[in-house]
């Protein structure tokens, strides 16, 4: 009897932690929509589900950051993407992007790097590029792409040492429009190599739960994901979470 009378007990703690895990890992989520074809509906429900769970940002195209943010009216941080996807735009078309983005109402921003001057070697205009983006961003938050499935090792290391040299709050794997994602590896050589002021940000094929904790535990301190609120609604087992 005392058997019984312990394990629902036990299974309601156990439930508690599961809930108290997802909150956590939504918490580091940049709850994400940036297909080619989003529409204000779309990104709508985007913002309500990430105020619902209580994301850390929602990432959108820069084309609806002005609408969202009025949107949101402060309960939710936008942020948007710039010289996306493909990172070749000039700089001063990048600062440009930054800086009418923020005017908007975005209060975080993700760039694409140069990934050719990166192969070039010309590290010193990548970093001033960084930069001057950083700057554009007028203290908000700057997270650096810098598409780790095109890299060697050595560039993956190298642009940890340039994006910690131009003071970027973040490093972030990937953009979701290459050829891969994150990978457990790239999350756990980025944050050996980042300075202590850098934090990483995996993001692109994170799809559940486990995957999340995981990027987590090795250093990941935000996630670029769609799909961990997509599998929660799927799987929502009615606590009010």
């Amino acid at each position: 009897m005392k058997l019984e009378r312990f394990k629902p007990k036990q299974m309601n703690c156990m439930k508690g932690r599961a809930i108290m895990e997802k909150k956590v890992i939504l918490g580091k989520v940049d709850h994400t929509l940036l297909t080619q074809t989003a529409t204000w509906e779309e990104i709508r429900q985007i913002l309500d589900d990430a105020i619902k769970y209580e994301t850390a940002s929602a990432c959108i195209p820069a084309a609806y950051v002005k609408q969202a943010a009025e949107y949101v009216e402060g309960r939710l941080p936008i942020c948007t993407v710039i010289g996306f996807p493909n990172g070749y735009s000039t700089t001063a078309v990048k600062v440009f992007e930054a800086k009418d983005a923020i005017e908007n109402g975005a209060r975080e921003i993700d760039m694409v790097i140069n990934i050719g001057l990166l192969k070039d070697k010309r590290y010193q205009e990548v970093e001033d590029e960084i930069r001057q983006v950083h700057e554009a961003c007028g203290g908000k938050i700057l997270k650096v792409i810098i598409e780790t499935c095109l890299l060697t090792e050595e560039e993956k290391i190298k642009m940890c040492e340039i994006v910690t040299a131009a003071g970027a709050e973040y490093i972030k794997t990937s953009t979701g429009f290459s050829t891969a994602g994150a990978t457990f590896d790239d999350v756990e050589l980025m944050k050996s190599h980042i300075g202590k002021d850098v934090k990483v940000k995996a993001a692109g094929g994170i799809a559940t739960l486990d995957d999340a904790e995981k990027f987590i535990s090795l250093g990941a301190e935000r996630l670029g994901t769609s799909r961990l609120i997509k599998m929660i609604q799927n799987t929502d087992d009615g606590l009010g979470y």
